[in-house]
C-alpha cells in the first residue's frame, strides 16, 4: 500500500467522493484555484470546477448557512472552516440549525453536511490559529464530531461523514498534517463513525487520546516500553461524539489505571467526559485516581516558541506523566 500523509489522505478522500457522488461539493474560502491555505483541496478546483469546488467571501457563517441550504436540497456539502478558531461566527447556525433539524422535524428533514477545519497547535500560529474548539460541539446533540490521528482513518473515516445523513464535523490536527505518514489502500473503503480504534495493546495502564495527541501517544508508549518496561495500552478515540465508551470500559477493565491527554485547555476539556465515563461505569476496576495531561488554563497557544512548547504536550511530557501514573 502507499504511504502517504495525513493531508493526502483527506485530499484523497474528497477527490474520490466528487467523483462518487455529483451531488458533493466544496466550498471554503481561498480552496478553489489556491487548493485551500493547508493546499487540502490542491487540484480538485481544476478536476472539477467552480461549481463544485466554490470559494467563498470570508464569512464563516454564510459558508455553513449555505452548506445547511444545500444540504436540505438533497446535495452533500463539504464546508471548510480555514481554522477552527474562526468557527465561531457559525456557532448559531450549527448549533441550532444543523444540529437541530432533524429532531424538531421529527425525521422528515436531515442535513448531510460535513464542516471540515484544521485545529490545534504547535505550528506558530499564536493565539488565533491554534485553538482545540472540539468541546463545545460534543455538547450538542444531533452532532458527529470526529477527530482522525493516522491517514488511514481520515480517508476513510472522511468517506463515512460525506455519506452520513446529518451533520458531521470533522476536526484535522493540522500539526500532523504532513508529520503523520501510514499505509492508505487505494481501493475503496470507509471506516465507521462511532468505534474508537485500539492503537496499541498494553497491560499495565490506558492511554486515552485523539488527533495528534494519539500519535504522540503511540511514540510515548514506546518510549515507556522501551526505556521502563512500561505496557501501555493506547486507545485513539477517533470519534468524540457519539463517544465509544464500550471501547473505554472494556480497556480500563484490563489495564486499571487511565491517563487522558488532549492539548485543549484543562478545565472543562473534553478529558472530563472521560473521566465522568470511567467514575460512572468504571470506578470498581480502577487501581489509580484518573489523570489528565493537557494544555493550561491560559487564553491560547502563545506565538512564542518555547512558551508553545511549554502549552503543548509532547512525547516525553507523555512519557513521563505514564511513568508517574504507572508507579502509582
Amino acid at each position: 500500500m502507499p504511504i502517504i500523509t495525513l493531508i493526502e489522505a483527506i485530499r484523497i478522500a474528497m477527490d474520490e467522493e466528487l467523483a462518487r457522488d455529483p451531488r458533493v461539493f466544496i466550498t471554503g474560502e481561498d480552496v478553489g484555484k489556491r487548493g485551500g491555505v493547508f493546499r487540502a483541496t490542491q487540484g480538485l478546483f481544476e478536476k472539477y470546477g467552480p461549481t463544485r469546488v466554490v470559494d467563498s467571501p470570508l464569512a464563516e457563517l454564510s459558508i455553513v448557512a449555505i452548506g445547511i441550504g444545500a444540504a436540505l436540497a438533497d446535495l452533500r456539502p463539504i464546508c471548510e472552516i480555514q481554522f477552527a478558531d474562526f468557527i465561531h461566527p457559525a456557532f448559531n447556525q450549527i448549533v441550532n440549525e444543523a444540529a437541530k433539524m432533524y429532531y424538531r422535524s421529527e425525521g422528515q428533514w436531515r442535513v448531510p453536511l460535513v464542516i471540515r477545519s484544521p485545529y490545534g497547535g504547535g505550528i506558530g500560529g499564536g493565539l488565533f490559529h491554534s485553538q482545540s474548539v472540539e468541546a463545545f460541539f460534543t455538547h450538542v446533540p444531533g452532532l458527529k464530531v470526529v477527530i482522525p490521528s493516522t491517514p488511514y482513518d481520515a480517508k476513510g473515516l472522511l468517506k463515512s461523514a460525506v455519506r452520513d445523513p446529518n451533520p458531521v464535523l470533522f476536526f484535522e490536527p493540522k500539526k500532523g498534517y504532513r508529520a503523520i505518514k501510514g499505509e492508505v489502500p487505494s481501493d475503496e473503503y470507509t471506516v465507521p463513525i462511532g468505534p474508537a480504534r485500539v492503537a496499541r495493546q498494553g497491560k499495565d495502564l490506558t492511554l486515552f487520546a485523539y488527533g495528534m495527541m494519539a500519535y504522540y501517544a503511540e511514540l510515548a508508549a514506546e518510549q515507556v516500553a522501551r526505556q521502563d518496561g512500561i505496557d501501555t495500552e493506547v486507545i485513539d478515540l477517533r470519534t468524540l461524539l457519539p463517544l465509544d465508551k464500550t471501547a473505554i470500559l472494556s480497556s480500563i477493565q484490563k489495564t486499571g489505571k487511565a491517563l487522558i491527554v488532549h492539548e485543549a485547555n484543562l478545565t472543562s476539556g473534553y478529558g472530563a467526559e472521560i473521566a465522568a465515563v470511567l467514575a460512572d461505569d468504571g470506578f470498581h476496576y480502577l487501581d489509580a485516581p484518573v489523570k489528565r495531561l493537557c494544555g493550561p488554563d491560559v487564553p491560547g497557544v502563545p506565538f512564542s516558541h518555547p512558551m508553545q512548547e511549554f502549552f503543548m504536550p509532547n512525547p516525553d511530557k507523555i512519557a513521563a506523566a505514564i511513568r508517574d501514573l504507572a508507579a502509582y
